[in-house]
């Protein structure tokens, strides 16, 4: 006996997860890549070792935070890709 798996199509819902999955990446690439540019011209302008120290540890902060929160959302949104795929097994005899 020979298994094979075939997947099909999504459900509307399984295509709406997955868009939001990745308009989601894209989202959050777009913020993580703006606030370390914005970062970057604030510790430019700084005017003394101590503000822009101030500015690189807050500048850290902000990066880990906002990785959390897309490691997070990936997983959560993931999870929701994956389990709305729908799967056909289909058994054949050779």
């Amino acid at each position: 006996m020979v298994v094979r798996r075939e997947v099909s199509d999504r459900t509307v819902i399984g295509k709406v997860f997955k868009w939001a999955f990745i308009l989601f990446n894209l989202f959050m690439l777009y913020a993580l890549l703006s606030g370390i540019i914005g970062a970057g011209e604030a510790i430019e302008g700084a005017s003394s070792e101590a503000e822009r120290a101030g500015a690189g540890i807050g500048t850290m902060l902000g990066v880990g935070a906002l990785m959390t929160f897309w490691v997070m959302g990936d997983v959560i949104l993931g999870l929701f890709v994956l389990f709305t795929r729908r799967k056909k097994i289909i058994e054949t005899d050779d």
